[in-house]
């Protein structure tokens, strides 16, 4: 086969909108605090059409609370490079086992037919504990929204992308781990860390089955990220063990995210990518 030719000088050139004409699905954006609505308001930046998926009733019983959909929808609307692109949300409650695919088909719906990027950004927050309280009801309700979800999640986008024409942009997928595996695990996090641990070891498998629909998969870790869970002491203590001197703040680990999702980033498939910024644990 011969050598591909060297890219011509106006591709190397940064399009301002790279995602312009693309539709995403970014699950668990209840928050304007949180990590799917930073995901979210860059890919609009870059141009995408986003449909955002969030179920109130999960962070409005955590000490954090819930945001109004309508406000979370309005800021990212406000960071959309292209004004037409489309900008929807609905809830969803991702423990139904039907839940998944009846939100990539509603989702779908909304942005013209197709998803081109989804972003299993959702989990499970509070609710565990260690090995030595951790019980089957614990590891169960994280196991279905932690995994099962995500995985039926991009089985049901497999399929929609499966059904598309032939020649579309390339498709994403990114999940979130959360360094589980790294120095000093999550002792205090049993489940949690068992079923995020899950995406991790899955990711190559399900880069190698979706390669032939051209989607790359990746996971990305994200650290410690400033998401209004932690206050006084405690955080600033982590905060003294980032070299910068700082929590990771949501848009960090959204500009990785977002780049996965831009052609730059369409040779890197199947990796577990750490976003930490150089966290010492």
């Amino acid at each position: 086969m011969p050598r591909p030719p060297d890219p011509a000088p106006e591709d190397l050139r940064r399009d301002p909108l790279p995602l312009r004409g693309r539709t995403a699905l970014v699950t668990g954006a209840s928050r304007r605090a949180g990590i799917g609505y930073a995901v979210a308001r860059r890919l609009a930046a870059y141009g995408a059409g986003v449909y955002l998926h969030h179920h109130v009733p999960h962070d409005a019983q955590m000490p954090w609370g819930a945001d109004r959909p309508e406000d979370v929808v309005a800021g990212v609307r406000a960071a959309r490079g292209d004004p037409g692109a489309p900008v929807a949300d609905g809830p969803a409650d991702l423990s139904d086992p039907a839940a998944p695919a009846a939100l990539v088909a509603r989702a779908a719906e909304a942005l013209g037919g197709r998803i081109d990027i989804l972003v299993a950004n959702h989990a499970l927050s509070g609710s565990d504990g260690t090995l030595d309280t951790v019980d089957a009801a614990l590891l169960d309700a994280h196991w279905v929204v932690d995994t099962r979800s995500v995985l039926l999640l991009v089985q049901a986008y497999a399929r929609l992308r499966a059904g598309l024409p032939p020649g579309g942009p390339g498709g994403r997928v990114v999940m979130m781990t959360s360094g589980q595996d790294l120095a000093g695990g999550m002792p205090g996090e049993i489940a949690y860390a068992l079923q995020k641990g899950a995406l991790a070891s899955v990711t190559r498998s399900l880069a190698t089955t979706l390669a032939e629909h051209a989607v790359t998969v990746n996971t990305v870790n994200p650290g410690p990220v400033d998401t209004g869970y932690l206050t006084g002491a405690g955080y600033d203590e982590v905060a003294a063990r980032f070299p910068a001197g700082r929590w990771g703040m949501p848009d960090d680990p959204a500009r990785l995210i977002a780049w996965l999702a831009t052609d730059e980033a369409g040779w890197i498939t199947g990796q577990v990518i750490d976003s930490e910024g150089g966290f010492r644990r």
